[in-house]
């Protein structure tokens, strides 16, 4: 719970970061607002699991995984909006992964349910990131780079330590 809480925070933030760095998107700007509070809203829906179970948030620390993702993300005007898109529909598809599994793993209760509401929020999230990506490329394109992207994702999943961690 306390990398999720992490998680759902920055989810947050990208989404207001996005919103400020294109302004001249006025479907994009509405899409990360709304994102941003659902996002935001999930921060605190599980700081409150974590704050019943008498647990304290640990400070921010880098994220291997993310970090990975977005140094695959292109430089120059032509690829980089594109690429920032569909990275963090890519890290919204693993978080649906992820929370899956969390959900199957767990006993019927509130915590399944909750488990269950917020797979179904990342895929969502995920093919809001493609729509997005859609709108303002070429189908082909976009197809083509989530293909390459997922692809590298598949290695950096490799590469990486096993940890107790989302991911």
């Amino acid at each position: 719970m306390l990398d999720h809480a992490a998680n759902e925070k920055k989810a947050s933030g990208v989404a207001l970061t996005l919103a400020a760095h294109y302004p001249d998107k006025p479907d994009l700007v509405a899409a990360m607002i709304d994102l941003a509070i659902e996002e935001l809203s999930h921060y605190r829906d599980v700081f409150k699991l974590i704050r019943a179970r008498s647990l304290t948030l640990p400070p921010d620390t880098k994220d291997l995984y993310v970090n990975q993702l977005r140094a695959l993300i292109r430089r120059g005007s032509e690829h980089y909006f594109l690429d920032r898109l569909l990275v963090a529909a890519v890290i919204e598809a693993r978080g649906l992964e992820r929370f899956s599994l969390i959900a199957g793993a767990l006993p019927l209760g509130p915590l399944k349910t909750f488990y269950q509401n917020i797979s179904q929020s990342e895929a969502r999230h995920a093919q809001l990131f493609v729509s997005l990506a859609e709108q303002f490329y070429p189908r082909e394109r976009v197809s083509w780079r989530w293909d390459s992207l997922v692809t590298a994702e598949a290695q950096i999943l490799v590469d990486l330590p096993i940890r107790a961690l989302l991911h």
